[in-house]
């Protein structure tokens, strides 16, 4: 096992160090926790790429994989039982008058103000006991018992400290809010960038020629891109035996099932320059790379043999000096009617946002508490924008996976998420604006990507909740912003073969913006439902976005990227995290945007 493991390591481009050591606990973590060594190799992956670490693997990080390796034990446990969730240890800890129950406990009418927030819902009385926060002792949470509300966990570009959240959440006095009420903030334009695939669209009729025209227009217009670009030779096909160097152009494919190795390697080239044949791709002379399949790259090399072409350089990214029309810019959808008639250039490159991804509520209820606790922080806050990402209804929810509901997905969504919003922008004003990207994993709606908007009929406030499709890019005072709630980095970085680099997330986020796709791998992960039928040009990045925004279950992270080949191009790449994570709050991001994303500031804060 310990010969299987050290293969499994070498295979992902991981340095043993003090392998010896290594190698017997993790040949103990595999017979603990039942695991082969593949997916022990894949869980450290994920654990690398989480604190951020670079291809090493060192002793002093064992127990800490360990400790990782019990929570995802005891997590599946815990799913696969399904039972039901108890609080007689809350209840007991109230009934015994500890020392947080005292914290919390009104002495005035005006501390009881403060400390009932709009988070915490009054509940009826039903045993004769209720705690101070409103609800009764068997429905108190423990998220709802938590006492930061809001702490900074990074920030970008000097932010404001965790000192002044605090004062923005709990310090701040009545007559401060009055003031904010009278001088509301200033409304944003809003434009959808493309609206494709359209609300009540068919799915599950894509065809083997719908993936084929996908795949061939792909590799063409990057092709193109590149010719265009004037820095590169002819095109030449890679499967013919020469003994000249050659540039071609191709994708990046497997050559049987499972996680793409080293070895071998497949370029599939299109059907103009080559019938669509593959040819091995040798990377040995090559120092620094990251590949994926699905990948369209630039490959320069030679092909002495016809059989294997072997790659002196790879060029995974398109010239932003294409002079063509190859990634135009599709159709532009004005939200508001009145926006018609304001000159573009009156219109400030300032926007302020915040930015938070489901599940909204945690794996204990359906309180939606994290919810509400993040729509009092908006109050105050006062963005011109709030992005919210799904899943709203969660299908993985424990409580909705059991069936235990006495209202439909569609009522649960409208009662518990849509009222609250419909709250909101009734407090803030007409100022305020709401933007709801869907996800595959919401149980109210189309199970399919990419996934059309939500349809909710709002009449009165249908011009500040606004719905968008999965991904979709709007723009926003002139700032666009690029939204996928598919977790495409999680996937990424379980199916990537990479040399020589050192910061992997910033690698991984780059190739959405290099490959100008918001889902470039294929073929896709199993558990996302992809139908190309629908709209290919849906994952498409007509234009480079300012603020791309990509949820994911890793490391929540705010970055400013360069685009490859360019310092002049950057782009402020976010992924906010859950909202809510198991039992507990979760992170959300606050972006104020000044022009260009150098001049802009952002925060992550943990709830």
């Amino acid at each position: 096992m310990e010969d299987q493991i050290r293969a499994e390591f070498r295979k992902n481009n991981f340095v043993l160090v003090e392998e010896e050591a290594i190698l017997q606990k993790c040949v103990t973590f595999c017979i603990n926790y039942n695991l082969s060594p593949s997916d022990l190799v894949s869980s450290w992956d994920l654990y690398s790429i989480n604190r951020q670490l670079e291809l090493i693997v060192s002793d002093a990080h064992m127990d800490a994989f360990r400790q990782q390796l019990q929570s995802e034990q005891k997590q599946a446990i815990i799913e696969k039982e399904q039972g039901l969730h108890s609080y007689t240890d809350v209840t007991m800890e109230i009934d015994d008058d500890n020392e947080d129950a005292k914290e919390v406990v009104p002495a005035s009418p005006t501390v009881q103000k403060d400390v009932n927030l709009d988070s915490f819902d009054v509940t009826p009385l039903t045993n004769g006991k209720i705690h101070s926060l409103g609800r009764p002792l068997e429905l108190v949470t423990p998220f709802g018992q938590r006492k930061d509300k809001f702490v900074v966990h990074s920030t970008l570009n000097n932010l404001p400290t965790v000192d002044d959240i605090k004062k923005e959440h709990g310090e701040e006095n009545s007559d401060d809010d009055v003031i904010k009420r009278v001088q509301p903030i200033k409304r944003c334009s809003l434009e959808i960038i493309g609206s494709q695939p359209a609300r009540g669209c068919r799915y599950m009729y894509d065809r083997i020629e719908d993936k084929f025209n996908y795949l061939e227009d792909r590799i063409m217009k990057y092709s193109e891109a590149l010719v265009a670009s004037q820095l590169y030779d002819e095109l030449v096909d890679p499967s013919v035996a020469s003994q000249k160097t050659i540039f071609s152009v191709g994708m990046i494919c497997c050559e049987e099932e499972g996680r793409l190795k080293e070895k071998p390697i497949m370029l599939q080239s299109s059907v103009e320059h080559s019938g669509g044949q593959r040819v091995r791709l040798e990377l040995q002379k090559l120092e620094q790379f990251s590949i994926f399949p699905g990948q369209v790259v630039g490959v320069e090399g030679h092909n002495p043999s016809g059989h294997c072409l072997i790659a002196t350089k790879i060029v995974d990214y398109v010239p932003l000096s294409v002079p063509d029309d190859t990634f135009r810019e599709t159709k532009r959808q004005a939200v508001d009617q009145d926006n018609q008639l304001v000159d573009p250039s009156d219109v400030s490159s300032d926007l302020s946002l915040i930015i938070a991804s489901g599940p909204f509520t945690t794996t204990d209820n359906l309180f939606f508490e994290p919810l509400s606790d993040l729509l009092t922080y908006a109050r105050r806050k006062q963005p011109q924008l709030l992005v919210l990402l799904g899943p709203f209804i969660d299908s993985e929810h424990p409580e909705i996976k059991k069936g235990a509901l006495n209202k439909t997905y569609d009522e649960l969504f409208r009662l518990d998420v849509l009222k609250r919003l419909q709250d909101y922008v009734e407090y803030m004003g007409s100022a305020a604006r709401v933007i709801l990207v869907p996800s595959v994993r919401d149980a109210h709606h189309d199970h399919v990507f990419p996934q059309p908007a939500f349809d909710i009929n709002l009449a009165d406030i249908n011009d500040q909740i606004t719905c968008i499709t999965n991904p979709g890019i709007i723009s926003a005072n002139k700032v666009k912003v690029g939204c996928c709630s598919v977790d495409v980095l999680k996937q990424l970085s379980t199916d990537v073969v990479s040399r020589g680099i050192k910061n992997r997330m910033n690698t991984l986020t780059n190739h959405l913006l290099s490959q100008r796709s918001f889902y470039p791998l294929y073929p896709p992960a199993e558990d996302t439902p992809v139908d190309l039928s629908l709209a290919p040009e849906a994952f498409q990045m007509s234009v480079i976005p300012d603020v791309l925004i990509v949820p994911s279950d890793l490391t929540q992270f705010v970055k400013v990227l360069s685009l490859e080949g360019t310092s002049e191009v950057k782009c402020i790449c976010v992924n906010p995290g859950r909202l809510a994570r198991g039992e507990g709050g979760g992170h959300f991001v606050e972006v104020n945007f000044h022009g260009s994303p150098d001049s802009s500031s952002a925060s992550v804060i943990r709830i």
